[in-house]
């Protein structure tokens, strides 16, 4: 069986596809670069985006919000953190008032998989296995917001150890290199042509930036997808969901490449919806996926400012603090799951429910708490 496995995967692959692969992976890390780049320029050239996002999170609840909603309109995580690092990079945003919005983005990440149950709602049984296994990546997000957002509010213990870890790097680290690698280089030459082309129209900058980090982590996300999703079934349970500390570690590993949460917690929705995968295997995942999100921040915080790494940094110990909370012990790990199986029993009753979820907690509730606060 493991030789017929190896065997096939050894099928997928050949010399002229890894290359185009390799070429496509540059491409797209260097669009991505140039994004965060031209965002860093148009935060210098025009702050009134960043005035109003400053005003707005000065209430650190509201913020939690501001998170939760621009994520679910963008469907992307890993966008409106490394948005929100080059803000704080830019040194309009601080620290304490970025972490509530990071928290809130890492609950609004799972609006996508929620999106892909509501594919299952004509049958009744899998679609409430499919709204189970999409909200059950929502309740792991909330009961940690709600265990670590309180003691980041009272004592600032997140921003400040993340402050204390970031003083550990060398500064030299912690700096753009004199000499950059020629990939640098031909961002800078593209950044400083785009930003003489449009001088100080910065909210043309701003939208180019913003579309190129979109198009960026979604097109990786595509190609990382046509590799992986290839597996027949058995092949994928045997090397991804055999145990749960394997589920863990394919959920890290699968969203640092992928660099989006939102499509490697959607990919488990059908598999769980058709009885090929358990909650109980797919909630490790879940939480792997969790912690390999921040991997986008962490490389738009490398070689700016020290708060923006200090950011990335309170970003991978909130993700790693959340699983290190709820997935030792299996009497809490039970919790989100037994909340996400309750949710998807409702949905049998009434299907309406899964849909009122969705739209209740992802839009209408953050929209009208930032409406009525502002």
């Amino acid at each position: 069986m493991i030789g017929e496995i190896i065997k096939e995967l050894k099928s997928k692959f050949s010399i002229s596809t890894f290359l185009l692969r390799v070429v496509l992976v540059l491409l797209i890390g260097f669009l991505f670069l140039t994004s965060l780049e031209l965002l860093g320029i148009s935060f210098q050239f025009e702050n009134k985006i960043v005035q109003e996002l400053t005003k707005a999170s000065e209430n650190p609840f509201v913020a939690i919000f501001i998170g939760l909603l621009a994520t679910a309109i963008m469907q992307s995580s890993s966008t409106v953190t490394s948005l929100v690092v080059t803000i704080v990079a830019s040194g309009m945003l601080s620290i304490h008032q970025a972490i509530p919005i990071v928290m809130g983005a890492n609950i609004g990440t799972t609006v996508t998989s929620t999106f892909v149950s509501l594919g299952h709602i004509t049958q009744k049984k899998e679609f409430r296995k499919a709204i189970s296994a999409a909200t059950l990546h929502d309740f792991f997000n909330i009961i940690t917001v709600m265990i670590l957002f309180p003691l980041e509010y009272f004592t600032g213990w997140l921003s400040s150890l993340s402050l204390s870890i970031t003083n550990l790097i060398p500064s030299e680290a912690a700096t753009t290199p004199k000499k950059p690698f020629w990939v640098i280089q031909m961002v800078k030459s593209v950044e400083g042509t785009i930003a003489e082309l449009f001088g100080n129209h910065s909210i043309f900058i701003f939208f180019i930036a913003l579309i190129g980090l979109f198009v960026s982590i979604k097109a990786f996300a595509s190609l990382i997808k046509r590799v992986l999703i290839k597996d027949t079934q058995e092949t994928t349970e045997f090397l991804f969901f055999s145990s749960n500390n394997k589920s863990l570690a394919t959920g890290f590993v699968l969203t640092s490449l992928v660099q989006s949460s939102s499509l490697t917690s959607s990919m488990i929705v059908p598999l769980v919806a058709t009885n090929k995968i358990s909650l109980s295997k797919a909630f490790p995942y879940l939480m792997g996926a969790n912690i390999g999100t921040t991997v986008t921040a962490l490389i738009a915080a490398v070689s700016t400012s020290n708060a923006a790494i200090s950011l990335a940094i309170a970003h991978l110990l909130f993700n790693v603090i959340g699983v290190i909370l709820l997935y030792p012990l299996p009497q809490i790990r039970r919790i989100p799951i037994f909340l996400a199986k309750k949710l998807g029993n409702l949905t049998v009753q009434n299907r309406l429910y899964g849909f009122l979820y969705l739209i209740l907690i992802f839009f209408i509730i953050p929209f009208i708490l930032i409406s009525v606060t502002n």
